[in-house]
């Protein structure tokens, strides 16, 4: 293990910019996403969660497929070209590198998304423990410890100090990039940082979302879960805005389309939602007609479909994102304890 100053990241951040793209959490009008580091840039590592989740590092909003041109009367595809270059995605959190092996499990099976493969492999995560959980955190229902996130490097800040641990080999050879601004931790220092755990594992215990039981939820529960009539009353508030698709780490939906250039036609995909009424929508209609349908859609897809396709594993990772941005107060823990608490079986 390794440490470094707090006041010395911004060398550290020069040092791995220098040599590839670093992307971090940076305050932009009032909001902190991550973002592309520039010597100007305002970085927060402090604000526990980032409005977006980092996963368009690897999944981005908006990205070129390919491109036809006019050339005479012939028509020339340029396909738009994979990644090629080394990039750090620095600070993401437990439960954001969790959302990241839910989308591996998408576009990794075959077929393979080149496009995201390419960004997987050139890509390093370096994560950081939660400092201070929030109320609306409640990852280690789902199996995260934010005390201790998974990634090719993981990093606790105490006491003015990062604590820098490589994981990975890609780990290893990010850490031998900057091992000029590190220094060795000692015993003392592990011992600090083994409390530091301690203490955040003891706060998610009293968050008040801690003890949610998905007793019910799983792969088995198709018939169950789809036939109750709770998702009648559930979805009334809903305002389809998407909102709560375009903050998770985990929603892979995505649309594409296509742009005419004035000499030829740029195609590319972009983010889409499962809560919109025009999500798949084909010649004949869409199969999902009333928002009901979509509603629970979203929410049997990531607490029984996925699991179902994918060893168990859910696609929720529990950052609570939805429940701080849904202007509605709708969310997936709503839908579990609305469950719990009524009996989701009854018909």
């Amino acid at each position: 293990m390794y440490k470094i100053a707090k006041e010395n990241l911004p060398a550290l951040f020069r040092l791995i910019a220098g040599e590839q793209e670093l992307y971090l959490p940076v305050r932009i009008n009032g909001q902190v996403n991550f973002a592309a580091w520039k010597e100007d840039a305002e970085v927060d590592l402090d604000t526990l969660k980032t409005v977006k989740s980092p996963k368009d590092a690897f999944f981005p909003q908006s990205e070129n497929l390919y491109t036809c041109v006019r050339e005479g009367k012939k028509i020339k595809v340029e396909p738009q070209t994979l990644k090629e270059q080394d990039f750090v995605v620095f600070g993401m959190k437990a439960c954001d590198v969790k959302g990241i092996e839910v989308l591996d499990r998408v576009f990794l099976a075959d077929p393979v998304d080149s496009f995201y493969a390419a960004r997987r492999d050139h890509g390093t995560i370096v994560a950081m423990a939660c400092h201070e959980p929030e109320e609306t955190c409640f990852c280690t229902v789902f199996g995260v410890d934010c005390a201790e996130p998974a990634a090719d490097v993981a990093t606790w800040m105490l006491d003015g100090e990062l604590y820098w641990k490589p994981l990975t080999l890609k780990g290893e050879k990010l850490t031998e990039l900057v091992k000029s601004l590190l220094n060795s931790a000692d015993e003392k220092d592990e011992s600090n940082v083994e409390e530091e755990k301690e203490t955040i594992r003891a706060i998610v215990e009293k968050l008040p979302y801690s003890t949610l039981s998905l007793e019910g939820w799983n792969g088995d529960a198709l018939k169950e879960k789809f036939d109750s009539a709770l998702w009648e009353e559930l979805y009334k508030p809903c305002l389809a805005c998407g909102t709560c698709t375009f903050v998770c780490p985990t929603c892979q939906c995505y649309d594409i389309k296509d742009y005419d250039t004035g000499n030829g036609v740029q195609r590319y995909r972009c983010w889409d939602s499962c809560m919109y009424s025009d999500f798949t929508m084909m010649a004949h209609g869409n199969n999902r007609t009333s928002q009901m349908q979509r509603f629970r859609q979203r929410f049997m897809h990531k607490l029984v479909y996925f699991p179902a396709n994918n060893d168990g594993m859910y696609s929720c990772v529990g950052c609570g994102r939805c429940v701080e941005k849904c202007p509605s107060a709708l969310n997936i823990v709503k839908v579990i304890k609305s469950f719990q608490d009524q009996g989701g079986d009854k018909k």
